[in-house]
């Protein structure tokens, strides 16, 4: 019965994240998120970066298996997108496991920012270089960025790149 009870979950997890129809062609994937990665310091690192540079730092808290977050990460990649965050953010990718099924890793990283839930990957937060979260109130709200259009993700980043929060 815990058996079945736990693949349910699992389930419903993997479907969360998962699109269907045409959008998979419409967008780029990639492999961005690292479960070996000492993802700590690679954030601590970033806002350090971030302090002298004035850029914001971009947190993409996703994982391999998501077929979301590997599209978020793939559209992240693009010649469009890479000036735009060479411009305005630090990217800081953080392999977040299966937190939708109580097997996560890094949560502690959103929980620090303020991110005390993740209900479904990726999830986005925007950090001023003090360390303050600019967009809580959208940061789990990506878990739909594989049926996002290009140009609706861009500009989100571009807002939040300069929002005050």
């Amino acid at each position: 019965m815990i058996r079945a009870a736990m693949a349910a979950c699992l389930a419903l997890a993997l479907a969360a994240c998962a699109t269907t129809g045409d959008a998979a062609a419409a967008h780029p994937e990639a492999r961005a998120y690292s479960a070996t990665a000492d993802a700590t310091a690679e954030v601590d690192a970033a806002l350090a970066r971030a302090a002298t540079s004035g850029k914001r730092v971009l947190l993409v808290l996703g994982a391999n298996w998501c077929h979301d977050s590997r599209a978020l990460a793939g559209w992240l990649e693009t010649p469009r997108f890479a000036a735009l965050t060479a411009q305005a953010y630090d990217v800081v990718f953080v392999d977040v496991g299966t937190p939708q099924t109580g097997e996560g890793r890094n949560l502690d990283i959103a929980r620090r920012f303020g991110l005390a839930d993740m209900p479904g990957t990726p999830a986005l937060l925007v950090l001023t270089a003090e360390g303050r979260a600019v967009n809580l109130d959208t940061a789990a709200s990506w878990r739909n960025a594989a049926s996002r259009s290009e140009d609706a993700i861009f500009e989100e980043l571009v807002a939040l790149a300069g929002e005050s929060g």
